[in-house]
């Protein structure tokens, strides 16, 4: 799209007439904007803020996220704003609570609303990177006029959806410039930036939240490098990324029943018995040395006497005396 913005708002709604919304993403969320919101892209009125006390309380809300994004917050700066871009990190209301931006951009920015404390959701500010984001649940960028309000149209905004540890959608990552001269390569590779950067994110939140648990990479293939499973120390799953969830049918019911790990890392039925076999041949001969003395046997296994019970019955060994 090339149209001025002063020609935006009459582009946006004749677009919105034709039956487009159906084959296109952008024309849906223009529609949703106009019908569903009730906004009008001729709008002038500058975006509405959260009060100090308010944004305050968002923060709090977002603390375990925000200690796991910090680090890559400052990465994804170090990489963008060079060409004048700010980053920003928004709860799941389009709210950005975290910010990166060179100093000498702030007035910009600031007059922008590309500000923490400003609210970016769709239902407030049409199509925007962080507001569609989180209303289609996918990366995206909102380039110059393809926002819905003509006073946005100077902004170009690519955002990636961030999910927590339980695979909910929490977040947004978002880049933003007010460059005029930025280039498809340029947004191209500053979508990939911001891609890694959430699913980094959300690994290390992931790793935040198990930190008891042994993390191990679910084996789906490269296209879900972010698949992430928590085990516990009776190897049993107890966690996992949304990636892992799609990709292996994980639901939290699976994981309230017990899930065995070696059912989710692909240990095949035959490494499973041989595994079997060789624990029961190291508790028989335990038993044997112990002549069937169940706390004697544990004790030089260095195992408590319940456990080996346990043990008993999940090998199926009975005892001779």
């Amino acid at each position: 799209m090339s149209a001025q913005p002063a020609h935006h708002a009459d582009i946006v709604q004749a677009a919105i007439a034709t039956s487009d919304a159906a084959r296109s993403a952008l024309i849906a969320s223009w529609r949703r904007s106009l019908t569903l919101h009730g906004l009008d892209p001729a709008e002038r009125k500058a975006p509405r803020r959260l009060t100090e006390s308010e944004l305050r309380q968002a923060r709090q809300r977002m603390e375990p996220l925000l200690r796991a994004a910090d680090a890559s917050l400052d990465r994804l700066y170090l990489a963008v704003g060079g060409i004048g871009c700010c980053v920003m990190l928004a709860d799941r209301e389009g709210i950005p609570v975290e910010r990166r931006g060179a100093s000498a951009d702030d007035d910009t920015f600031d007059e922008w609303g590309l500000w923490t404390g400003t609210v970016w959701s769709e239902d407030s500010e049409g199509t925007n990177g962080i507001g569609t984001c989180l209303a289609d649940q996918r990366s995206l960028t909102i380039h110059r006029d393809q926002h819905f309000f003509s006073r946005n149209t100077l902004l170009s905004c690519t955002t990636a959806p961030i999910y927590d540890h339980e695979g909910n959608l929490a977040a947004a990552l978002d880049v933003s410039s007010c460059r005029s001269d930025l280039t498809e390569d340029f947004v191209n590779l500053i979508a990939m930036a911001v891609g890694d950067a959430a699913r980094r994110i959300e690994a290390e939140n992931f790793r935040l939240a198990f930190s008891g648990a042994r993390i191990s990479l679910a084996p789906v293939g490269e296209r879900s490098a972010g698949a992430l499973i928590a085990v516990d120390a009776d190897d049993l799953v107890v966690g996992a990324t949304r990636s892992a969830r799609l990709a292996l049918g994980i639901t939290q019911q699976t994981l309230t029943k017990g899930l065995p790990a070696a059912d989710v890392l692909g240990h095949s039925a035959k490494a499973a018995e041989e595994l079997g076999e060789a624990e029961r041949g190291v508790v028989q001969r335990a038993l044997a040395r112990a002549e069937g003395n169940v706390s004697a046997a544990a004790h030089n296994l260095g195992i408590s006497r319940a456990t080996l019970h346990r043990k008993l019955v999940r090998l199926g060994i009975r005892r001779t005396h």
